[in-house]
């Protein structure tokens, strides 16, 4: 880090470059903050979350019990140890209450006033952020498993519905009505993703194991679906279908510049692919345990000289270096299955939320990571691991003395 600073000042380097090294520094000593609790509110699992971009001060939360709580990330108090306060929370009192388990929830991308979440009990709801009441309600046949609003769109005010029908619904904020629908899925969908690079671009995933790509102005089908094997397995039969996982794909994000796409599947692997060819990268990541019927919500981190994903892998969430595979720390915290997980690109900081009911904040540490301490809990190679993936943590020593 000495050499990036002494750069910097001598005018060799951006700031840009400084930043980064610094932001994947502080990704990398990701640990269980003791001085940070978010109040416990939910009094079932915690299915999603969601931080709005405009501030990046108020998370959204909502759980296996119905209810949507709003916290405030902020430390009002300037004092080390501190709790997230929840602000406001649409509880089981409320007459508004889904009936069924949240299973997804978004900010508004243009403004805290506003935003949405769906329900197992066949609605999508869209909120008033103020009065705490539904501006919109859209109900649908099936139970929702997921949603998603484009966070760039200026041209459409699409939101893409995924539920146990196959069906791909798209709800139009400006009408209150539902536009069109989106057909090839054979099984229930469970995770919808707009592209943050192009505002018609969207992807869905589904229990049939496909994952297709859509441009929503065309009406002729997906562009393409997903192929694992890259095209070479299917060419010994025509009628061969391409599937992007062995199992469930449940888990869907892409990179925040729109280029790739990362899937995680209940066949236990994780695949990374180009989103415009549609080429499967075959970064190998391992087994990746995933064995959840319903979405898992998976993160990837924004700002850092390399690019980290973050899964939720039975009671941890697994990091791994997004373009090698590599894993690079296990966070353990949780006393059950972790569901779902969100980063925080202006803090460098991880929220995960899972069955325990518990939400967790996994911050930087305040020096630079303890190999040693490593050593000891048994992953020694992990302290080289990081300053693999990260130059400001190489060692610059050199024994040459001329």
């Amino acid at each position: 880090m000495l050499g990036f600073l002494s750069a910097r000042q001598t005018g060799l380097d951006d700031p840009l470059r400084l930043r980064r090294a610094e932001s994947t520094r502080r990704v990398l000593s990701f640990e269980l903050n003791p001085d940070r609790e978010v109040d416990r509110i939910h009094s079932n699992g915690i299915n999603t979350l969601d931080i709005e971009v405009i501030d990046g001060r108020y998370m959204l939360s909502g759980g296996a019990d119905g209810v949507i709580v709003i916290y405030d990330l902020e430390n009002g108090s300037r004092k080390p140890q501190y709790t997230c306060k929840a602000v406001c929370t649409v509880g089981r009192s409320s007459r508004y209450v889904h009936k069924f388990s949240v299973e997804t929830v978004q900010w508004y991308p243009h403004d805290t006033g506003m935003f949405i979440s769906s329900s197992f009990d066949k609605t999508m709801k869209v909120w008033d952020t103020e009065s705490l009441k539904p501006a919109e309600v859209f109900q649908f046949q099936e139970n929702v498993y997921c949603h998603h609003m484009s966070p760039i769109a200026r041209k459409h005010s699409l939101i893409a519905v995924g539920s146990e029908d196959p069906k791909i619904q798209l709800c139009d904020l400006k009408s209150g009505a539902r536009s069109h629908i989106l057909q090839g899925h054979r099984g229930e969908v469970l995770s919808v993703r707009w592209s943050p690079r192009y505002e018609h671009i969207l992807a869905t995933a589904s229990a049939d194991s496909m994952v297709r790509l859509w441009d929503v102005r065309k009406a002729a089908g997906s562009l393409f679906t997903l192929d694992q094997h890259n095209g070479e397995k299917s060419k010994a039969s025509s009628e061969a279908v391409n599937t992007a996982h062995n199992g469930r794909v449940n888990g869907m994000c892409f990179t925040p510049d729109g280029l790739l796409l990362l899937t995680t599947g209940t066949d236990d692997r994780m695949r990374l692919w180009n989103s415009a060819t549609g080429e499967n990268t075959l970064v190998n990541y391992g087994k990746v345990e995933n064995d959840s019927r319903k979405g898992l919500q998976v993160a990837v981190s924004r700002g850092c000289s390399t690019d980290f994903a973050f899964v939720p892998c039975g009671s941890s969430v697994e990091m791994y270096a997004l373009h090698t595979g590599e894993r690079v720390s296990t966070l353990r915290g949780h006393y059950n299955n972790v569901n779902c997980c969100v980063f925080h690109p202006d803090y460098q900081e991880l929220y995960s939320g899972g069955k325990d009911c518990n939400l967790l904040a996994w911050v930087p540490s305040p020096g630079p990571p303890d190999t040693e301490e490593d050593d000891e809990r048994g992953s020694a190679g992990q302290g080289e691991g990081r300053a693999a993936v990260n130059p400001a943590l190489r060692d610059a020593w050199s024994s040459d003395e001329d």
